[in-house]
C-alpha cells in the first residue's frame, strides 16, 4: 500500500521447507513516546480477550480507518472513545508539521483513553507519509544490515515521539523479476541478505517502542504490478520468497500484512489476504507467527474485483486475519455494521473474532496502550 485507495479514496532445506509448507496448504482451503512494557509471544490459540466487550466493540478491535485532513472529525472520535476501532492510519494528508501531527496523535489517544494504534506508511525512500521523520533512506538504499538497523531505530523513535506506534515497514519481499513493481522499495540482493536486514530493522523497531510489519506475506517480488492498482498473480512462490519473512517472525515482529496476490501454487482460488490455507496453514502453523495479521489496504483494486468490500472483510476475517486496514472514505460504517450483523447470527465468526481480538488486544500491552472501556466501566 502506498496511499488512498485509487476509486474509493485517497532447519530442513528452503526448498524442501517451502515444498512441505505449499503441500500442506493443498490440504487447507484452497478453492475458495517510549516503548510500553513487552508482553510474552502471543499462544498459536489464543483463548477470546474480548469477554466484557460489546459486540460493536468487538468487531471495532479487528478494523483500522482513516480519515481526510489534519484534524481528527468527531464521528472518528466517538468511534474510538466508544471502543468501536482500534485505531486509525495516517496518510500525506493528514500531516502538515510536527508540531500538527502532535496535536491530531494526542487527539487520538485522548479519545481512545490511549489505546489507539496509530499507523504509518513509512518506509522511506518512494513511500514516506512522514516527510519530517526518518528513515533518511528508502530500504533499497540500505545496503547492510547494521544500516537498515541504523535507519529503522532513528525512524522508530522519531515517529513515537510523534505519536505514532506502528509502522507498516519493512518490506519483506524479494524482487526476482525485470520490472518488479516494488524494486525500488524493497531491500536489494539475495533472499540472505534481505532477511537479515528485515531481521535487522524489526529489533531496531522494536528497541524504538515502535511496532514493525513484515510485508506483503507470502512476497510480491515476483508482481510488476501493486495490487493497489491491479489485479495480481503470481504462478509459483519459491522458498526464497519466504525467507525474509521466516527472519522477521524469528526476531518476534509484532505485525505481518497479507498481500491481496493470488499465488497459484498455494491457492488457486483466494487470493492471499482471504487464504486460509496462507494465513493460517502456512503463516500460523508452519512458519509460526503469533503476532497481528493485517491485511493490506481493503480498498485495492485487486481485492474490489472480486467482492464487495463488505463480503472481502468477513474473507478475510474468516481466513485468519486480525486488523483489516480501511482506507476508503466511508468504507468503516458499512464494515463495522455488515460484521455485527454477521456476528449475531453465526457464533463461529464470533468466536473467530474474539481470537483476532486477543491478538489485537495483546498487541496493544506490547506498545503500552490501553484496551477499550467496556460497557460497565464507563
Amino acid at each position: 500500500m502506498t496511499g488512498r485507495s485509487p476509486g474509493r479514496r485517497p532447519l530442513v532445506a528452503a526448498g524442501l521447507l517451502l515444498t512441505a509448507a505449499v503441500a500442506a496448504c493443498g490440504t487447507g482451503h484452497g478453492s475458495e513516546q517510549s516503548g510500553g512494557p513487552r508482553s510474552s509471544p502471543a499462544p498459536a490459540h489464543p483463548r477470546p480477550a474480548s469477554r466484557g466487550l460489546s459486540l460493536a466493540q468487538q468487531v471495532g478491535q479487528a478494523l483500522i480507518l482513516s480519515f481526510e485532513g489534519p484534524t481528527v472529525p468527531d464521528y472518528v472520535k466517538r468511534a474510538l472513545r466508544e471502543g468501536r476501532v482500534a485505531g486509525v492510519i495516517l496518510f500525506s494528508d493528514n500531516i502538515a508539521s510536527p508540531r500538527q501531527l502532535r496535536m491530531l496523535t494526542a487527539t487520538v489517544q485522548r479519545a481512545s483513553g490511549h489505546g489507539a494504534l496509530v499507523m504509518v506508511d513509512q518506509e522511506g525512500g518512494p513511500v514516506e507519509m512522514v516527510p519530517f521523520a526518518a528513515p533518511a533512506v528508502g530500504q533499497a538504499r540500505q545496503g547492510t544490515a547494521q544500516e537498515a538497523a541504523v535507519q529503522a531505530v532513528a525512524a522508530g523513535r522519531e515517529l513515537r515521539s510523534l505519536g505514532v506506534n506502528v509502522n507498516l515497514a519493512p518490506v519483506a519481499d524479494v524482487t526476482s523479476v525485470d520490472g518488479a513493481a516494488l524494486a525500488g522499495r524493497a531491500f536489494t540482493g539475495d533472499a540472505r541478505a534481505v532477511a537479515a536486514r528485515v531481521k535487522a530493522a524489526v529489533r531496531a523497531y522494536d528497541t524504538a517502542g515502535v511496532g514493525a510489519t513484515a510485508k506483503h506475506f507470502p512476497g510480491l517480488g515476483g508482481a510488476r504490478a501493486n495490487t493497489d492498482d491491479a489485479p495480481v498473480t503470481i504462478p509459483a512462490l519459491t522458498a526464497r520468497d519466504l525467507d525474509p519473512f521466516r527472519a522477521a517472525v524469528a526476531a518476534d515482529v509484532p505485525l505481518v500484512m497479507a498481500s491481496h496476490a493470488l499465488y497459484r501454487n498455494l491457492d488457486p482460488g483466494r487470493i492471499a489476504s482471504q487464504s486460509r490455507a496462507i494465513l493460517h496453514d502456512l503463516l500460523r502453523e508452519r512458519l509460526g507467527f503469533r503476532g497481528v495479521i493485517v491485511t493490506d489496504s481493503m480498498e485495492a483494486v485487486a481485492v474490489a474485483r472480486r467482492s464487495s468490500l463488505t463480503e472481502a472483510a468477513v474473507r478475510s476475517l474468516r481466513a485468519g486475519a486480525d486488523l483489516l486496514l480501511l482506507t476508503g472514505n466511508g468504507s468503516f460504517r458499512p464494515v463495522s455494521r455488515h460484521l455485527r450483523a454477521l456476528a449475531r447470527r453465526d457464533p463461529g465468526f464470533r468466536s473467530r473474532l474474539a481470537q483476532a481480538d486477543a491478538r489485537v488486544l495483546a498487541l496493544k500491552r506490547r506498545l503500552g496502550l490501553r484496551p477499550p472501556a467496556t460497557p460497565g466501566r464507563r
